[in-house]
C-alpha cells in the first residue's frame, strides 16, 4: 500500500539541477510574463511582456554591509530597475540574485505592482525562487 508521500513524491533538486517556474499576469492593462530558474543557491527572474533580454544584473548579500551588493551585467546603466530589483530580492532571501527586467516603465506604480506580484508568488510558493 503506497503512502501519500511515496504515492506523490517531490521533485528533488539534485546538485546543478534547474527547476524552471512561468507565470503572468496583467497587470495596468498589460500582460506581464515571469520566468524563474532556481538554482543551487540562486535564481534567475525574467520578467517581460515579449521575449527580450535587454539588461541583466546581479545581486548578493554581504557580511561586510547590510545592503547587497550589484551590479548590472548587460544592458543600459542609466536603467536600475534590474539593479533595485536584485538587491531587494537578494535581501529577501538571502541568495545569488540574477534579474532581468524587461518591462518599460510608463506608469510610476508599474515597477511597485511588478514587485508585488513577486513577493506575492513568492509567499504562495517559496520552493520555486
Amino acid at each position: 500500500m503506497a503512502t501519500e508521500e511515496s504515492a506523490n513524491p517531490k521533485p528533488v533538486l539534485t546538485e546543478g539541477a534547474i527547476s524552471i517556474h512561468n507565470f503572468s499576469e496583467k497587470i495596468l492593462e498589460q500582460v506581464v510574463h515571469f520566468h524563474v530558474m532556481k538554482m543551487k543557491d540562486c535564481f534567475f527572474l525574467w520578467v517581460g511582456a515579449t521575449p527580450n533580454l535587454s539588461n541583466l544584473a546581479v545581486a548578493m548579500c554581504s557580511k561586510f554591509d547590510s545592503v547587497p551588493l550589484s551590479t548590472l551585467v548587460l544592458g543600459d546603466t542609466s536603467d536600475t530597475t534590474s539593479n533595485s530589483l536584485a538587491q531587494r530580492l537578494a535581501k529577501k532571501t538571502k541568495k545569488q540574485v540574477f534579474v532581468s527586467h524587461n518591462i518599460p516603465i510608463t506608469e510610476t506604480n508599474l515597477a511597485l505592482l511588478i514587485e508585488n506580484r513577486i513577493k506575492k508568488e513568492m509567499e504562495l510558493l517559496p520552493d520555486k525562487f
